[in-house]
Protein backbone atom coordinates (compact mmCIF):
# COMPACT_ATOMS: atom_id res chain seq x y z
CA UNK A 1 0.00 0.00 0.00
CA UNK A 2 1.20 3.51 -0.77
CA UNK A 3 2.73 4.77 1.90
CA UNK A 4 1.01 8.43 1.40
CA UNK A 5 -2.79 6.23 1.39
CA UNK A 6 -1.19 4.70 5.07
CA UNK A 7 -1.39 8.06 6.66
CA UNK A 8 -5.09 8.82 5.50
CA UNK A 9 -7.16 9.13 8.56
CA UNK A 10 -10.35 8.53 5.77
CA UNK A 11 -9.81 4.77 4.63
CA UNK A 12 -13.13 5.36 2.72
CA UNK A 13 -13.69 5.19 -1.28
CA UNK A 14 -13.14 8.40 -3.10
CA UNK A 15 -14.45 9.54 -6.07
CA UNK A 16 -11.95 10.71 -8.59
CA UNK A 17 -12.29 14.29 -8.34
CA UNK A 18 -11.67 13.64 -4.58
CA UNK A 19 -8.83 11.70 -5.34
CA UNK A 20 -7.47 14.49 -7.47
CA UNK A 21 -8.21 17.13 -5.02
CA UNK A 22 -5.91 15.21 -1.98
CA UNK A 23 -3.32 14.60 -4.93
CA UNK A 24 -3.02 18.27 -5.76
CA UNK A 25 -3.37 19.07 -1.93
CA UNK A 26 -0.31 17.09 -1.38
CA UNK A 27 1.45 18.23 -4.43
CA UNK A 28 1.50 22.15 -2.96
CA UNK A 29 3.73 21.70 -0.79
CA UNK A 30 6.18 19.09 -2.87
CA UNK A 31 5.84 20.13 -6.13
CA UNK A 32 5.91 24.13 -5.73
CA UNK A 33 9.01 23.77 -3.63
CA UNK A 34 10.65 21.89 -6.83
CA UNK A 35 9.58 24.33 -9.22
CA UNK A 36 10.69 27.15 -7.25
CA UNK A 37 14.42 25.50 -6.76
CA UNK A 38 14.25 24.79 -10.79
CA UNK A 39 12.80 28.15 -11.83
CA UNK A 40 14.43 30.87 -9.21
CA UNK A 41 18.53 30.25 -10.97
CA UNK A 42 17.07 31.86 -14.18
CA UNK A 43 13.92 33.77 -13.53
CA UNK A 44 13.88 36.89 -11.09
CA UNK A 45 11.25 36.25 -7.84
CA UNK A 46 8.48 38.37 -9.19
CA UNK A 47 7.78 35.84 -12.16
CA UNK A 48 7.00 32.93 -9.19
CA UNK A 49 3.81 33.67 -7.54
CA UNK A 50 3.06 30.13 -5.26
CA UNK A 51 0.08 32.39 -3.45
CA UNK A 52 -1.33 32.88 -6.62
CA UNK A 53 -0.95 29.38 -7.77
CA UNK A 54 -2.58 27.80 -4.49
CA UNK A 55 -5.65 29.79 -4.63
CA UNK A 56 -6.34 28.49 -8.31
CA UNK A 57 -5.36 24.52 -7.13
CA UNK A 58 -7.67 24.72 -3.65
CA UNK A 59 -10.39 26.35 -6.30
CA UNK A 60 -14.14 25.11 -5.54
CA UNK A 61 -13.28 22.89 -9.02
CA UNK A 62 -10.48 20.62 -8.26
CA UNK A 63 -11.06 18.93 -11.78
CA UNK A 64 -10.39 22.16 -13.83
CA UNK A 65 -6.79 22.77 -13.02
CA UNK A 66 -5.13 25.73 -14.58
CA UNK A 67 -1.47 27.23 -14.42
CA UNK A 68 -1.20 30.71 -14.31
CA UNK A 69 -0.49 32.07 -18.16
CA UNK A 70 2.60 34.31 -16.20
CA UNK A 71 4.60 30.65 -15.96
CA UNK A 72 2.84 28.98 -18.73
CA UNK A 73 3.93 31.78 -21.30
CA UNK A 74 7.52 31.81 -20.02
CA UNK A 75 8.11 27.91 -19.84
CA UNK A 76 6.61 24.44 -21.07
CA UNK A 77 5.86 22.93 -17.80
CA UNK A 78 5.14 19.33 -17.78
CA UNK A 79 3.39 16.34 -15.74
CA UNK A 80 5.11 13.47 -15.72
CA UNK A 81 4.79 10.52 -13.35
CA UNK A 82 8.07 8.84 -12.24
CA UNK A 83 7.72 4.81 -12.20
CA UNK A 84 9.69 4.47 -8.62
CA UNK A 85 7.14 7.54 -7.70
CA UNK A 86 3.87 6.79 -6.19
CA UNK A 87 0.83 7.54 -8.52
CA UNK A 88 -0.49 10.33 -5.85
CA UNK A 89 2.91 11.93 -6.26
CA UNK A 90 2.77 14.21 -9.49
CA UNK A 91 6.10 15.31 -10.26
CA UNK A 92 6.36 19.49 -12.09
CA UNK A 93 9.50 19.34 -14.58
CA UNK A 94 11.01 22.59 -16.09
CA UNK A 95 12.08 22.61 -19.52
CA UNK A 96 14.12 25.14 -19.06
CA UNK A 97 17.91 24.97 -19.20
CA UNK A 98 20.14 26.00 -16.04
CA UNK A 99 22.16 27.52 -18.44
CA UNK A 100 21.03 31.00 -19.21
CA UNK A 101 22.92 30.79 -22.50
CA UNK A 102 20.86 27.97 -23.88
CA UNK A 103 18.03 29.52 -22.20
CA UNK A 104 14.74 30.79 -24.55
CA UNK A 105 13.88 33.21 -22.05
CA UNK A 106 17.01 35.05 -22.66
CA UNK A 107 16.96 38.94 -22.14
CA UNK A 108 17.34 40.96 -25.31
CA UNK A 109 21.22 41.97 -25.93
CA UNK A 110 22.24 44.82 -24.52
CA UNK A 111 23.68 47.45 -27.35
CA UNK A 112 27.11 48.37 -26.64
CA UNK A 113 27.22 52.26 -25.86
CA UNK A 114 23.88 52.86 -26.52
CA UNK A 115 22.40 56.11 -27.75
CA UNK A 116 20.99 57.97 -25.03
CA UNK A 117 17.66 59.08 -26.96
CA UNK A 118 16.86 55.38 -27.43
CA UNK A 119 13.04 55.52 -29.06
CA UNK A 120 15.16 57.53 -31.90
CA UNK A 121 17.52 54.78 -32.82
CA UNK A 122 18.31 54.12 -36.44
CA UNK A 123 19.64 50.69 -37.58
CA UNK A 124 21.80 51.72 -39.76
CA UNK A 125 22.51 55.70 -41.12
CA UNK A 126 24.77 56.53 -43.98
CA UNK A 127 27.01 59.74 -43.53
CA UNK A 128 27.50 61.97 -46.91
CA UNK A 129 30.71 63.87 -46.47
CA UNK A 130 30.88 66.94 -48.94
CA UNK A 131 32.88 69.76 -48.08
CA UNK A 132 32.86 68.89 -44.53
CA UNK A 133 35.99 66.73 -44.63
CA UNK A 134 36.94 66.86 -41.24
CA UNK A 135 35.66 64.79 -37.81
CA UNK A 136 36.15 67.78 -35.35
CA UNK A 137 32.94 70.38 -34.87
CA UNK A 138 31.01 67.76 -37.27
CA UNK A 139 27.27 68.20 -35.75
CA UNK A 140 26.39 65.66 -38.99
CA UNK A 141 28.68 63.50 -37.88
CA UNK A 142 28.00 63.36 -34.54
CA UNK A 143 24.53 63.02 -34.77
CA UNK A 144 24.23 59.97 -36.64
CA UNK A 145 26.79 58.18 -34.33
CA UNK A 146 24.63 59.17 -31.26
CA UNK A 147 21.42 58.18 -33.12
CA UNK A 148 22.09 55.01 -34.69
CA UNK A 149 23.51 51.68 -34.53
CA UNK A 150 25.92 52.14 -37.19
CA UNK A 151 27.19 54.46 -39.59
CA UNK A 152 28.67 54.30 -43.28
CA UNK A 153 30.62 57.56 -43.78
CA UNK A 154 30.82 57.61 -47.55
CA UNK A 155 32.53 60.37 -50.30
CA UNK A 156 31.76 60.55 -54.10
CA UNK A 157 34.11 61.65 -56.50
CA UNK A 158 31.37 63.39 -58.72
CA UNK A 159 32.43 63.19 -62.59
CA UNK A 160 30.36 66.10 -63.44
CA UNK A 161 32.74 68.17 -61.41
CA UNK A 162 35.94 67.31 -63.58
CA UNK A 163 36.72 67.46 -67.09
CA UNK A 164 36.07 70.73 -69.50
CA UNK A 165 33.93 73.39 -68.79
CA UNK A 166 31.96 75.18 -71.75
CA UNK A 167 34.94 77.84 -71.67
CA UNK A 168 37.60 74.74 -72.56
CA UNK A 169 38.73 75.15 -68.51
CA UNK A 170 39.50 72.49 -66.16
CA UNK A 171 36.19 72.16 -63.59
CA UNK A 172 38.59 71.10 -61.34
CA UNK A 173 42.15 71.84 -61.80
CA UNK A 174 44.80 69.07 -60.91
CA UNK A 175 46.38 71.39 -58.22
CA UNK A 176 42.76 71.32 -56.26
CA UNK A 177 42.34 67.86 -57.34
CA UNK A 178 45.62 67.11 -55.77
CA UNK A 179 44.62 68.93 -52.51
CA UNK A 180 40.82 67.22 -52.54
CA UNK A 181 42.64 63.76 -52.58
CA UNK A 182 44.57 64.64 -49.78
CA UNK A 183 42.23 65.64 -47.66
CA UNK A 184 39.41 62.54 -48.16
CA UNK A 185 42.70 60.65 -47.33
CA UNK A 186 43.17 62.09 -44.58
CA UNK A 187 39.41 61.93 -43.19
CA UNK A 188 39.56 58.37 -44.19
CA UNK A 189 42.34 57.79 -41.52
CA UNK A 190 40.84 60.17 -38.87
CA UNK A 191 38.25 57.87 -39.57
CA UNK A 192 39.50 54.69 -38.82
CA UNK A 193 41.43 55.91 -35.99
CA UNK A 194 38.37 56.12 -34.03
CA UNK A 195 36.83 52.03 -34.99
CA UNK A 196 35.44 53.84 -38.49
CA UNK A 197 35.75 54.02 -42.34
CA UNK A 198 35.04 56.06 -45.59
CA UNK A 199 33.49 54.17 -48.34
CA UNK A 200 34.65 56.07 -51.68
CA UNK A 201 33.34 55.90 -55.21
CA UNK A 202 33.57 57.74 -58.19
CA UNK A 203 29.90 58.48 -59.42
CA UNK A 204 26.52 59.93 -59.13
CA UNK A 205 26.03 60.80 -55.73
CA UNK A 206 22.08 60.12 -56.23
CA UNK A 207 22.95 56.60 -58.09
CA UNK A 208 26.28 55.62 -55.37
CA UNK A 209 24.14 56.48 -52.13
CA UNK A 210 21.04 54.99 -53.70
CA UNK A 211 22.92 51.81 -54.01
CA UNK A 212 24.66 51.63 -50.66
CA UNK A 213 21.31 52.48 -48.90
CA UNK A 214 19.60 49.53 -49.98
CA UNK A 215 22.77 47.17 -49.45
CA UNK A 216 23.17 48.33 -45.22
CA UNK A 217 19.67 48.81 -44.98
CA UNK A 218 20.08 52.19 -44.39
CA UNK A 219 17.10 54.65 -42.67
CA UNK A 220 18.16 57.61 -43.24
CA UNK A 221 21.50 59.93 -44.91
CA UNK A 222 22.79 62.28 -42.62
CA UNK A 223 24.37 65.70 -44.87
CA UNK A 224 25.80 69.02 -44.58
CA UNK A 225 23.73 72.11 -46.40
CA UNK A 226 25.65 73.72 -49.05
CA UNK A 227 24.81 76.98 -50.66
CA UNK A 228 25.51 77.11 -54.45
CA UNK A 229 23.31 76.27 -57.62
CA UNK A 230 24.71 73.03 -58.11
CA UNK A 231 25.29 71.61 -54.63
CA UNK A 232 21.68 72.66 -54.10
CA UNK A 233 20.29 70.64 -57.76
CA UNK A 234 22.54 67.47 -56.05
CA UNK A 235 20.45 67.93 -52.92
CA UNK A 236 17.44 67.98 -54.77
CA UNK A 237 18.25 64.74 -56.96
CA UNK A 238 19.32 63.34 -53.54
CA UNK A 239 16.44 64.02 -51.79
CA UNK A 240 14.12 62.59 -55.08
CA UNK A 241 16.60 59.06 -54.67
CA UNK A 242 15.83 58.75 -51.27
CA UNK A 243 12.38 59.56 -51.57
CA UNK A 244 11.32 56.83 -53.24
CA UNK A 245 13.31 54.39 -51.49
CA UNK A 246 11.28 55.50 -48.33
CA UNK A 247 14.77 57.18 -46.81
CA UNK A 248 15.07 60.62 -44.54
CA UNK A 249 17.35 63.18 -45.79
CA UNK A 250 18.42 64.92 -42.19
CA UNK A 251 20.45 68.21 -42.98
CA UNK A 252 23.04 69.99 -41.24
CA UNK A 253 24.52 72.85 -41.05
CA UNK A 254 28.19 73.73 -40.51
CA UNK A 255 29.80 76.12 -42.60
CA UNK A 256 29.86 79.51 -41.14
CA UNK A 257 31.35 80.82 -38.04
CA UNK A 258 27.35 82.15 -37.32
CA UNK A 259 24.81 79.20 -37.43
CA UNK A 260 22.09 80.29 -40.23
CA UNK A 261 19.33 79.17 -37.73
CA UNK A 262 20.59 82.10 -35.30
CA UNK A 263 20.61 84.88 -37.79
CA UNK A 264 18.35 87.55 -36.57
CA UNK A 265 16.25 87.74 -39.56
CA UNK A 266 14.88 85.92 -42.40
CA UNK A 267 17.12 84.94 -45.19
CA UNK A 268 15.12 86.68 -48.00
CA UNK A 269 15.89 90.10 -45.51
CA UNK A 270 19.45 89.38 -45.37
CA UNK A 271 21.22 92.69 -46.48
CA UNK A 272 23.01 93.19 -49.12
CA UNK A 273 26.04 94.61 -48.20
CA UNK A 274 28.60 93.97 -45.64
CA UNK A 275 28.22 96.72 -43.57
CA UNK A 276 24.44 96.07 -43.03
CA UNK A 277 24.69 91.94 -42.53
CA UNK A 278 27.71 93.16 -39.89
CA UNK A 279 25.53 95.51 -38.06
CA UNK A 280 22.75 92.85 -37.63
CA UNK A 281 24.73 90.35 -36.42
CA UNK A 282 26.48 92.50 -33.93
CA UNK A 283 26.92 90.77 -30.64
CA UNK A 284 25.52 87.76 -31.83
CA UNK A 285 26.86 84.83 -30.18
CA UNK A 286 28.88 82.23 -31.45
CA UNK A 287 27.51 78.49 -30.88
CA UNK A 288 30.41 76.48 -29.12
CA UNK A 289 32.64 74.41 -31.47
CA UNK A 290 31.40 70.26 -30.87
CA UNK A 291 34.41 68.18 -29.69
CA UNK A 292 35.44 65.49 -32.15
CA UNK A 293 34.49 61.84 -30.57
CA UNK A 294 37.13 59.55 -29.79
CA UNK A 295 35.28 56.66 -30.79
CA UNK A 296 32.54 56.36 -33.40
CA UNK A 297 30.29 53.32 -34.38
CA UNK A 298 30.91 50.72 -36.51
CA UNK A 299 30.28 49.68 -40.01
CA UNK A 300 26.50 48.22 -40.82
CA UNK A 301 27.62 44.24 -40.60
CA UNK A 302 25.40 43.61 -43.72
CA UNK A 303 25.51 44.66 -47.15
CA UNK A 304 29.64 43.73 -47.48
CA UNK A 305 30.31 47.09 -48.34
CA UNK A 306 34.40 47.80 -49.67
CA UNK A 307 35.70 50.81 -48.44
CA UNK A 308 36.93 51.06 -52.15
CA UNK A 309 40.19 53.19 -53.57
CA UNK A 310 40.72 56.98 -53.50
CA UNK A 311 41.15 57.66 -56.81
CA UNK A 312 44.48 59.49 -58.19
CA UNK A 313 44.02 62.23 -61.23
CA UNK A 314 44.51 59.86 -63.76
CA UNK A 315 41.26 58.31 -62.65
CA UNK A 316 40.03 61.79 -62.59
CA UNK A 317 41.06 62.02 -66.07
CA UNK A 318 43.62 64.89 -64.98
CA UNK A 319 47.35 64.83 -66.07
CA UNK A 320 49.55 64.37 -63.36
CA UNK A 321 52.60 66.30 -64.38
CA UNK A 322 50.71 69.63 -64.10
CA UNK A 323 51.71 70.00 -60.59
CA UNK A 324 55.41 69.03 -61.92
CA UNK A 325 57.53 72.86 -62.48
CA UNK A 326 59.53 72.49 -65.89
CA UNK A 327 62.78 71.14 -63.38
CA UNK A 328 60.64 68.23 -62.76
CA UNK A 329 59.77 69.00 -59.32
CA UNK A 330 56.66 69.48 -57.53
CA UNK A 331 55.44 73.40 -58.09
CA UNK A 332 55.19 75.73 -55.43
CA UNK A 333 51.80 75.28 -54.89
CA UNK A 334 52.18 71.73 -54.27
CA UNK A 335 53.52 72.19 -50.86
CA UNK A 336 49.70 72.73 -49.71
CA UNK A 337 49.40 69.64 -47.88
CA UNK A 338 45.59 68.58 -47.68
CA UNK A 339 43.91 67.40 -44.70
CA UNK A 340 42.31 67.99 -41.39
CA UNK A 341 45.48 66.90 -39.64
CA UNK A 342 47.33 69.40 -41.69
CA UNK A 343 44.91 72.41 -41.70
CA UNK A 344 45.15 72.24 -37.24
CA UNK A 345 48.75 71.92 -37.32
CA UNK A 346 49.19 75.12 -38.99
CA UNK A 347 46.18 76.63 -37.22
CA UNK A 348 47.89 75.80 -33.76
CA UNK A 349 51.29 77.11 -35.45
CA UNK A 350 49.90 80.29 -36.47
CA UNK A 351 48.68 80.75 -32.87
CA UNK A 352 51.33 80.28 -31.26
CA UNK A 353 53.46 82.60 -33.18
CA UNK A 354 51.04 85.11 -32.72
CA UNK A 355 51.08 85.29 -29.34
CA UNK A 356 54.82 85.24 -29.47
CA UNK A 357 54.46 88.41 -31.49
CA UNK A 358 51.44 89.93 -30.55
CA UNK A 359 52.33 93.55 -31.66
CA UNK A 360 53.64 92.20 -35.21
CA UNK A 361 50.22 92.33 -36.99
CA UNK A 362 50.74 96.47 -38.12
CA UNK A 363 54.80 96.64 -38.71
CA UNK A 364 55.47 95.71 -42.14
CA UNK A 365 57.41 92.91 -40.77
CA UNK A 366 57.97 89.98 -43.51
CA UNK A 367 56.82 87.63 -40.98
CA UNK A 368 52.96 89.22 -40.16
CA UNK A 369 50.19 88.82 -41.89
CA UNK A 370 51.04 92.00 -44.35
CA UNK A 371 53.53 92.31 -46.58
CA UNK A 372 54.59 89.19 -48.24
CA UNK A 373 53.03 86.82 -46.47
CA UNK A 374 49.48 88.90 -45.68
CA UNK A 375 47.44 85.86 -45.14
CA UNK A 376 47.33 83.01 -42.74
CA UNK A 377 46.91 80.99 -45.74
CA UNK A 378 43.98 78.80 -44.23
CA UNK A 379 41.53 79.20 -46.37
CA UNK A 380 42.19 75.95 -48.47
CA UNK A 381 41.48 73.94 -46.03
CA UNK A 382 38.73 76.16 -44.72
CA UNK A 383 36.73 76.03 -48.32
CA UNK A 384 37.09 72.31 -48.61
CA UNK A 385 36.13 72.08 -44.75
CA UNK A 386 39.36 70.16 -43.25
CA UNK A 387 38.90 73.00 -40.47
CA UNK A 388 35.77 74.57 -38.88
CA UNK A 389 35.40 78.38 -38.59
CA UNK A 390 34.41 77.90 -35.06
CA UNK A 391 37.33 76.49 -34.23
CA UNK A 392 39.65 78.58 -35.65
CA UNK A 393 37.58 81.26 -34.13
CA UNK A 394 38.02 79.47 -30.68
CA UNK A 395 41.59 79.15 -31.25
CA UNK A 396 42.39 82.58 -32.42
CA UNK A 397 40.30 83.83 -29.78
CA UNK A 398 42.72 82.38 -27.27
CA UNK A 399 45.47 83.70 -28.78
CA UNK A 400 44.81 87.54 -28.24
CA UNK A 401 44.17 90.02 -25.73
CA UNK A 402 40.84 90.80 -24.20
CA UNK A 403 41.05 94.00 -26.20
CA UNK A 404 40.02 91.49 -29.18
CA UNK A 405 36.34 91.34 -27.56
CA UNK A 406 35.73 94.93 -27.42
CA UNK A 407 36.64 95.58 -30.61
CA UNK A 408 34.52 92.41 -32.27
CA UNK A 409 31.20 94.76 -30.61
CA UNK A 410 32.37 98.11 -31.51
CA UNK A 411 30.13 99.47 -34.16
CA UNK A 412 32.60 100.88 -36.11
CA UNK A 413 34.73 97.32 -36.38
CA UNK A 414 37.66 97.86 -33.86
CA UNK A 415 40.72 98.60 -35.14
CA UNK A 416 42.12 96.60 -38.55
CA UNK A 417 45.08 94.85 -37.46
CA UNK A 418 46.69 91.80 -36.28
CA UNK A 419 44.20 88.56 -35.51
CA UNK A 420 41.37 91.15 -34.79
CA UNK A 421 41.54 91.59 -38.75
CA UNK A 422 41.15 87.81 -39.65
CA UNK A 423 38.50 87.70 -37.22
CA UNK A 424 36.75 90.07 -39.48
CA UNK A 425 37.42 87.66 -42.46
CA UNK A 426 35.68 85.30 -40.72
CA UNK A 427 32.69 87.28 -40.80
CA UNK A 428 33.20 88.52 -44.74
CA UNK A 429 33.55 84.76 -45.58
CA UNK A 430 30.20 84.30 -43.80
CA UNK A 431 28.73 87.14 -45.78
CA UNK A 432 29.81 85.36 -48.85
CA UNK A 433 28.14 82.09 -48.00
CA UNK A 434 25.08 83.77 -46.30
CA UNK A 435 24.46 85.77 -49.73
CA UNK A 436 25.17 83.31 -52.08
CA UNK A 437 22.29 81.11 -49.78
CA UNK A 438 19.93 83.76 -49.90
CA UNK A 439 19.89 84.28 -53.54
CA UNK A 440 20.46 80.64 -54.76
CA UNK A 441 17.07 79.68 -52.48
CA UNK A 442 15.87 82.88 -54.45
CA UNK A 443 16.33 81.57 -58.26
CA UNK A 444 15.17 77.69 -56.48
CA UNK A 445 11.85 79.61 -55.72
CA UNK A 446 11.54 81.54 -58.75
CA UNK A 447 12.17 78.57 -61.12
CA UNK A 448 9.52 76.20 -59.25
CA UNK A 449 6.97 79.48 -59.58
CA UNK A 450 8.02 79.37 -63.33
CA UNK A 451 7.27 75.49 -63.18
CA UNK A 452 3.67 75.53 -61.61
CA UNK A 453 2.39 78.34 -64.04
CA UNK A 454 3.82 76.09 -67.02
CA UNK A 455 1.71 73.39 -65.75
CA UNK A 456 -1.10 75.98 -65.17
Amino acid sequence: MDPISQSTENPEPQTPCEDQQNQLAIAQSSSFASISVSLSTILPTHFLLPRKISSLLASPHPCKVKIPSQISSLSHVSLSSSSSLSPSKPSFKSTISSNPLQSPLSLNPSRPSEPSNAAGIRRATVVWFRNDLRVHDNECLNSANNESMSVLPVYCFDPKDYGKSSSGFDKTGPYRATFLIESVSNLRKNLQARGSDLVVRIGKPETVLTELVKAIGAEAVYVHREVSHDEVKAEERIEAAMKDEGVEVKYFWGSTLYHVDDLPFKMGEMPSNYGGFKEKVQGLEIRKTIAALDQLRGLPSTGDVEPGEIPTLVDLGLNPTATLGQDGKPAANASLVGGETEALQRLTKFAAESRAQPNKGNNGNGNSIYGANFSCKISPWLAMGCLSPRAMFDELKKSVSPKISAAMNKKDGGSDTGLNWLMYELLWRDFFRFITKKYSSARQQSATQVAACAAV
